[in-house]
């Protein structure tokens, strides 16, 4: 008996594709751009809602039981909304609109979109002569409607059966006819599927071949495989490829309908145990592939690199729509094979995920039994501890698009490894089974995080797609990470809320510029880019608006003009929506906070990451440094979702672990500073609290970011080792000291300690629990407030002295240098000395003594500190900084804001520096990564055409009156929240 031939050794190994992906273009549900479709996907926007009466009337056709002849028991979809559509610009007459198929119509805008951008824009660069087109396509939907038009006989035969007369029966055949487009010399052509590729080819006047591939839903994979074979065999230098289906007619309804393979619940919910059924979509996507070699010589944006491709039949057995496990492990082993790489090293798969159970389950066996065997033939690394690849599919979104499901879930992926972001799957409540047990190596991803990956390979991205017949596809694909440094495409702005700036000499002048800007009709996003850029801090009136769409911006905008006209003189702060100042900034110098153990939580600064590559790449670094220790930090702060409260909670637990907090929180900060010192924010002096006091040694030049690493991971180890040989904890205590002093004594009963003094109003006291339980129940009958603090031992005390004699000697290896800036400790109140024998010496005492917090503000105060950054997490010290200052002159302001978005709060946070301090920033460089669209030439349009996926000319149904339900490229709705807090109140 023969090995099966997936495990047969290949005597000739196939090489790495490396084909570029040099642009890209796209029309799906709910987006026109690419840039709209990226956006939809990270905020999880669900596309699906009722079939429109452009497509069919569910009155007509609609009936909930599946047995009833010729009636559909679904209602829903994801449809395109209505494309300005200028027939003149693609050459084609406005009167053969009506006898040319949408798909062909609309492929045109889509190809343009990514011939345009592989060119920056200018067409001219292409060389024509060797470029082709292979599209995945099926039959189109004109083709149905004008068999239609040709059933006179029948009708005539079935009227005079009814006993109609001749003359009337033709008459009613003639006014039957007269419902479908008639056909003309265009109709041909407008019909057949392989026009979509004809067309593009014909009128950008490519000379490389043109074809359409029918692989059923895996179409645009297949025509990929072409497409790719075409380059590696050298007979093109550029192939447009991708997938167009717009056929969501009655028919395609019909067929899924009595499969049957819609689901009855009307959604479609990919890898969940909840899922019945898919739901259809319709949509086009378009690639522009190079050889990667030509690519980086001419000097090409890549967004990313194709490297293997595996496809394969299923063979004998079962029905011919039904999926087969090992045919679809036969393209799976074929894809790493010619890649290079295994599957252990793939850490997100765009699957296939129609939602249909058979589906699902067919494919997740596949996958779990390729990706299982490779884990257990290399091992595990710390950053493969129970799963480690993301699942998911865009289908949860844009339902089942068919002849393109293969192309969008690659343009999906593509995005992802080129913003470095594992994008979510919406609508599963609890994932199949299978893939939620501890020896899955797949989990699925519901939430939009940052893909944080070490030096080792790039990010690792596959792409699945199945279609009727049995053809199976597996794409795997990879991030490009180039020698050198060449020009990348541009990446997708998806910021919650964008940061509006502006400045005038009075406060009407100011008033009059926030109105225009509100009535100037452009995105937030434009006036945003705009206006941070003109932004001028030595104008003496400032004023700062955050909106997250249009609507939002021009009525906060209205509204932030209407208060400064009101009340020119009075400052405003209404963080994360509004603020205002006049001529007097607060001055002084500043000072950056960095937060210690405790404030930590899952999930802080994936924003950031998401969005800014500098708060990233720290990620990244950490990852290397993680691995030299046998700790995936990212791990930690980003681990897979969890689907239940246990799950929450054995997260919560984990990196609350005083060996995992110090470390993350150190990462958390590194990753904030960066950005901070890209916008060019340099403090003039810098503090911490406890833990954080090591991080701020580090921004003063102690020692470099990954010495700060490993001083976290070793202080984290020794102190959580120190505290369950000596178990303890620490309790808050809202009370002055004196007052506390008048309670316990001057001396703390034997087991406890002060070990902080936060604010006026606030000690920390730490020791046994016995001993802490007493006085908790003493101060709570005094009606005191107090808090018992999530740690596992009496920090800052003597309990933890076992810790300090190793950690000394952690110091000694580290190499320290003398400070660049005043650093204030916890231990003295005072600056910290500035030769590096000291420093040693105090790092090392700050951890068994008393964190003098409260008296470290009135000293940096005293110095002329009067503007407070909190980095890290969460806004503990900017509270305690204002409890500490009361009425003074200040400005205290944090980072991170829990539960907010991290860019938003970002924003904020420069905002009132901006506004209230007039402190500059370079907010250029924030936009690097962001560059507005490039011109792309665009003519004036002669004719605006609206086009949907329905056909043009159309009889049946009638034309709808209605708006769409979804605008394209419209962001979600959200709540917004208009409470106001005070400047540095601790979340």
């Amino acid at each position: 008996m023969s090995l099966p031939a997936h495990a047969r050794p290949n005597p000739q190994p196939s090489t790495p594709l490396d084909i570029a992906v040099v642009g890209i273009g796209a029309l799906l549900p709910g987006a026109h751009t690419v840039d709209g479709f990226w956006r939809n996907v990270l905020s999880g926007r669900d596309l699906m809602r009722d079939v429109p009466p452009t497509h069919w009337l569910i009155d007509d056709y609609y009936d909930p039981d599946p047995d009833v002849p010729d009636r559909t028991y679904a209602r829903r979809g994801a449809f395109l909304d209505p494309v300005d559509f200028d027939p003149l610009a693609y050459g084609i007459p406005p009167k053969t609109l009506a006898a040319t198929d949408t798909t062909q119509l609309l492929s045109l805008v889509a190809a343009e979109q990514a011939l345009r951008d592989a060119t920056g824009g200018d067409l001219s660069r292409m060389d024509r002569e060797r470029t082709g087109v292979i599209v995945g396509t099926s039959s189109l939907e004109l083709l149905f409607e004008m068999a239609c038009r040709l059933q006179r006989p029948v009708w005539r035969k079935a009227l005079r059966e009814g006993g109609i007369e001749d003359a009337q029966a033709e008459a009613l055949c003639e006014r039957i006819a007269g419902q479908y487009v008639p056909w003309q010399e265009a109709t041909f052509p407008g019909l057949l599927s392989n026009v979509v590729a004809g067309r593009i080819a014909n009128r950008f006047d490519l000379n490389g071949p043109n074809c359409t591939v029918d692989a059923a839903c895996a179409g645009s994979l297949a025509a990929l495989s072409m497409a790719v074979s075409e380059l590696q065999l050298g007979r093109c230098d550029t192939v447009l490829t991708g997938g167009a289906d717009t056929v969501n007619g009655i028919p395609m309804y019909m067929c899924f309908s009595k499969t049957p393979a819609l689901s009855p619940s009307g959604d479609c919910r990919p890898f969940s145990e909840s899922a019945d059924g898919t739901m259809l979509g319709e949509g086009i996507v378009m690639f522009a592939l190079r050889r990667l070699a030509d690519a980086e010589r001419d000097g090409n944006a890549v967004y990313a690199v194709l490297k293997g491709l595996g496809s394969s039949s299923d063979g004998g057995g079962g029905a011919i729509y039904a999926p087969v496990p090992s045919g679809q492990e036969l393209a799976l082993h074929r894809a790493y094979q010619q890649a290079g790489y295994g599957p252990s090293t793939v850490e997100l798969i765009e699957g296939h995920g129609t939602g249909t159970r058979a589906g699902d389950a067919t494919e997740t066996a596949a996958l779990l039994s390729v990706f299982g065997a490779d884990r257990d033939a290399v091992g595990q690394a710390p950053d493969k501890a129970g799963p480690w690849c993301a699942i998911g599919s865009v289908k949860s979104q844009i339902g089942h698009t068919k002849s393109a499901a293969g192309a969008a879930g690659l343009l999906k992926a593509v995005l992802a490894l080129h913003h470095r972001v594992l994008p979510p799957t919406i609508k599963v409540l609890r994932p199949l089974a299978a893939l939620s047990t501890p020896e899955s190596p797949l989990y699925v991803n519901t939430q939009p995080r940052p893909w944080v990956r070490d030096s080792k390979h790039p990010r690792r991205a596959s792409v699945s797609s199945f279609g009727f017949g049995g053809s199976n596809f597996h794409l795997t694909a990879e991030e490009y990470r180039p020698a050198s440094r060449p020009r990348h495409p541009r990446r997708v702005r998806s910021v919650d809320s964008e940061l509006i700036l502006l400045a005038a000499s009075t406060p009407d002048a100011l008033a009059a510029a926030t109105l225009r800007i509100a009535g100037s009709g452009r995105t937030p996003a434009d006036i945003a880019r705009e206006s941070q850029l003109n932004f001028d801090a030595c104008l003496p009136y400032r004023l700062a608006v955050l909106a997250r769409t249009a609507t939002e911006a021009s009525e906060r905008l209205r509204q932030a003009a209407a208060r400064v006209t009101a009340e020119p003189d009075q400052s405003v702060a209404l963080p994360g929506l509004m603020r205002y100042s006049g001529p007097e900034p607060i001055g002084g110098r500043l000072a950056f906070l960095f937060s210690g153990q405790g404030s930590q939580y899952v999930g802080m600064g994936a924003g950031l990451a998401r969005r800014h590559p500098s708060a990233l790449e720290v990620w990244d670094r950490a990852a290397d440094w993680g691995a030299e220790l046998g700790l995936a930090m990212h791990r930690l702060v980003f681990p897979p979702p969890a689907f239940d409260d246990a799950g929450r909670t054995r997260r919560t637990a984990v990196l609350a672990a005083t060996e995992n907090a110090q470390p993350a929180l150190a990462v958390q900060s590194l990753a904030q500073l960066a950005v901070l010192r890209q916008a060019g924010l340099v403090p003039d002096c810098v503090a911490g609290h406890s833990f954080g006091e090591l991080v701020a040694l580090h921004a003063a030049g102690a020692y470099d970011a990954h010495s700060l690493f490993e001083l976290a991971v070793r202080r984290g180890e020794l102190m959580a080792r120190a505290a369950a040989d000596s178990p303890g904890g620490m309790l808050a205590v809202t009370c002055p000291e004196d007052q506390l002093v008048g309670i316990l004594g001057s001396t703390p009963p034997d087991g406890l300690w002060l070990a902080a003094h936060n604010a006026p109003d606030q000690v920390v006291l730490a020791g046994g629990q016995k001993q802490l339980q007493h006085v908790e129940q003493e101060f709570t009958a005094r009606g005191l407030s107090v808090t018992r603090l999530q740690t596992s031992g009496a920090f800052h005390t003597p309990a933890v002295a076992a810790a300090a004699e190793p950690f000394g000697a952690v110091l000694d290896r580290i190499d320290v240098r003398p400070l660049d800036l005043d650093v204030w400790s916890n231990v003295t109140a005072d600056r910290y000395p500035r030769e590096p024998s000291a420093i040693r010496e105090l790092v090392g005492a700050q951890m068994t003594s008393p964190v003098r917090f409260a008296a470290q503000v009135q000293a940096m105060y005293a110095d002329g500190v009067r503007v407070f950054i909190e980095l890290g997490a969460g806004g503990t010290l900017s509270g305690l900084v204002s409890r500490g200052l009361g009425d003074r002159a200040h400005l205290a302001v944090r980072v991170d804001v829990r539960a907010t978005d991290a860019c938003t709060s970002l924003y904020d946070a420069l905002a009132a520096l901006a506004v209230h301090a007039a402190r500059p920033i370079d907010f250029e460089a924030l936009w690097t990564d962001h560059a507005p669209l490039p011109d792309l030439e665009r003519r004036k349009p002669r004719m605006r055409m609206p086009i949907g996926g329905n056909n043009v000319g159309r009889f049946y149904p009638p034309p709808a009156q209605e708006e769409p339900a979804h605008r394209a490229d419209s962001p979600p709705t959200l709540a917004v929240s208009t409470a106001t807090c005070h400047e540095g109140t601790s979340s």
